[in-house]
């Protein structure tokens, strides 16, 4: 902008970019509020994800090494009797947080074995079924809580790149339109004055270049 454009137009270009800049300004900092909410819950969610995948890891090798002492004392066929018909239902939990959705766990139902159906044979059998019922659990959440990390550290990245892209790029262009603009503008009431002075004084009104 210029002093061409008056200090009239001026002004309000001005207040114009003084509004905008001062809008970058407080969605940087929401959005760095923002940030910094959805890395601690990264954060939060990844802890969760290591500590079930330490449990998953753990019951399953328990669950392998009873499944493999049952069946050298019973077979493999005492295997296919003891398993029940049914299957697992898992359902995953999910929340909303800083306008995204995410999971926030999984509750596990083992399957249920039915009244007329073989129970496991020995007692290795037994403790392999419990343990991989546990490792289905630690599983299911190992799957939700890394599905919520991925989630959320997705949504972090994409809301660093919007601070980054206001902190770096839009409010120096915004802070440096201000200033052209309240320099133009401090120039045009600069002439103005000058002009008055030359009127009160009856010297006529000067050219832009000072002459008369």
């Amino acid at each position: 902008m210029t002093a061409r454009t008056g200090p009239t137009q001026g002004r309000a270009g001005r207040l114009r970019l003084q509004y905008r800049l001062d809008t970058a300004l407080r969605g940087a900092e929401l959005l760095e509020r923002k940030l910094h909410t959805l890395l601690g819950r990264v954060q939060v969610f990844e802890q969760r994800e290591a500590a079930a995948r330490r449990e998953w890891t753990r019951l399953l090798v328990e669950a392998e090494t009873r499944l493999l002492r049952g069946l050298l004392l019973s077979g493999e066929q005492a295997l296919v009797q003891a398993t029940p018909a049914a299957r697992a239902e898992v359902t995953v939990e999910w929340s909303t947080a800083m306008g995204l959705r995410h999971p926030t766990g999984a509750v596990c139902v083992p399957a249920q074995r039915s009244a007329d159906e073989p129970t496991p044979r020995n007692t290795a059998l037994l403790q392999a079924e419990r343990a991989y019922r546990e490792a289905l659990r630690a599983g299911a959440e190992l799957a939700a809580a890394r599905a919520a990390a991925r989630l959320i550290s997705a949504e972090a990245n994409r809301t660093r790149q919007r601070v980054r892209a206001l902190r770096r790029h839009w409010i120096p262009l915004l802070t440096r339109q201000l200033a052209a603009t309240e320099l133009a503008l401090e120039q045009a009431e600069r002439e103005d004055n000058v002009r008055r002075r030359w009127a009160a004084q009856g010297g006529g009104v000067p050219g832009p270049d000072g002459s008369r």
